[in-house]
């Protein structure tokens, strides 16, 4: 597309904006290849927490680009001043042109990965990319000042998956650092032997982390027993050079559990094992699943000085993610025994969520709804959604009808408590 002039840059901006929010970045590169030739584009937008890292062109590069490569240009970048010159980018050193905009409160950029033999970019066509992407990031910014109920549930839901993925990932640094540290500290190994070990073990942390880094998204289930066993490999590596026995007791069960159920019985086991490894007389550790029909009770079992208590487990990593899924935390120790910590957490939650009133509309009663919600009268909706009044009117019947209310007022208030 031939940008030269205010009219096809208008018209531009248009195309893109208008996209649904997967197709703006891949519509936007192919109006910009025009002014940049690039091989892959890549955006850091902080007003999304659905996909706030984008990416589209090139396979080979876009596949090794993360938010890391982002952040810093994010950081250093001026908004309204593109720059362009030479970054380390997939494995190479590229030629790259960057734009960033405060148009959202904590701005957004967008990086263009170009040809290596690429010619700079005049002053023109930089000053015509950076007012494309401020006119991308207001718009990016209106929506999530805007957001329909819809919208921001899937932003809620990304959001949860996200930190979920997060606290997994603290988790497997917390066992991997564990696990180095017994190495140094093992007297059964000399420094040569320690440090091989000590590299193997590194290597093959890594290698998970990146594994569980690159999930796009946790599955709403998963089978308990392949639960546990994603388990068991994060605890064996705690143990692996400790005179500490491991004894694990899987499930004998092939029901599913919901990921949050799973990933906080996880939490839960890692926490209480890493705080019974530092009891000096402990020998031995047992770690149970057991499912029954309404709950998953979790058992770790030592047979150390029998001195734990509650106040000993981390409640900020226990307790409160227990509270969450209302399950119960239980601590018996007995002096020169051992302690035996259970947990049990329900497996259904105790009352299912009230169902979203507006899910039954569609994308345009919901823009109408939304401008009722303000007060905005018939005539003034339709000039805003450029359709005709009697149109509009057709909408609120069915909005009415839909929702099961009489008035406009009514539909409002309800509109106002759902979002």
């Amino acid at each position: 597309m031939e940008l030269t002039g205010s009219v096809p840059a208008l018209t531009a901006a248009y195309e893109v904006i208008r996209q649904p929010l997967g197709e703006i970045l891949p519509r936007l590169s192919t109006v910009l290849a025009g002014l940049v030739r690039h091989r892959a584009v890549a955006e850091l937008s902080t007003h999304c927490a659905h996909s706030p890292f984008k990416t589209y062109g090139d396979p080979e590069i876009i596949g090794r680009l993360s938010t890391a490569d982002l952040t810093p240009l994010l950081a250093s970048g001026t908004p309204g001043r593109p720059w362009q010159g030479t970054l380390t980018l997939a494995g190479a050193e590229r030629p790259v042109f960057v734009a960033t905009s405060h148009a959202t409160p904590r701005g957004a950029v967008l990086l263009l990965v170009r040809d290596g033999d690429a010619a700079p970019v005049d002053e023109s066509a930089a000053a015509l990319v950076q007012a494309l992407w401020d006119v991308v990031t207001s718009h990016f910014d209106r929506l999530a000042e805007e957001a329909m109920p819809g919208a921001l549930a899937r932003s809620r839901t990304a959001a949860g998956t996200r930190a979920r993925v997060i606290a997994e990932l603290g988790e497997a640094y917390s066992a991997a650092l564990t696990g180095l540290l017994g190495v140094l500290r093992s007297r059964t190994l000399d420094d040569a032997a320690a440090r091989a070990t000590a590299t193997d073990l590194a290597v093959s942390a890594l290698v998970e982390l990146r594994a569980e880094a690159e999930r796009d998204q946790e599955i709403a289930e998963e089978p308990a027993g392949q639960a546990f066993a994603r388990l068991a490999d994060s605890l064996r590596p705690l143990v692996r050079y400790s005179p500490v026995r491991l004894e694990l007791g899987a499930p004998d069960s092939t029901r599913t559990v919901a990921a949050d159920v799973a990933h906080t019985a996880r939490v839960i086991v890692r926490a209480v094992l890493m705080k019974a490894l530092e009891q000096e007389t402990v020998s031995r550790v047992h770690v149970g699943w057991q499912l029954t029909d309404d709950e998953l009770r979790v058992t770790v079992r030592d047979d150390g000085p029998g001195t734990l208590s509650h106040c000993d487990l981390a409640p900020g990593r226990v307790k409160e993610r227990l509270d969450v899924l209302d399950g119960r935390l239980d601590v018996d120790a007995v002096p020169g025994w051992g302690t035996t910590v259970a947990a049990a957490i329900p497996l259904r939650v105790s009352q299912d969520p009230a169902p979203d009133p507006l899910i039954a509309l569609g994308e345009r009663e919901l823009q109408v709804l939304a401008r009722l919600a303000l007060g905005h009268r018939n005539r003034a909706i339709a000039q805003e959604l450029h359709i005709s009044e009697s149109t509009v009117k057709f909408h609120v019947a069915k909005i009415l009808t839909k929702l099961g209310v009489e008035s406009r007022g009514e539909a409002a208030a309800l509109f106002h408590a759902v979002a």
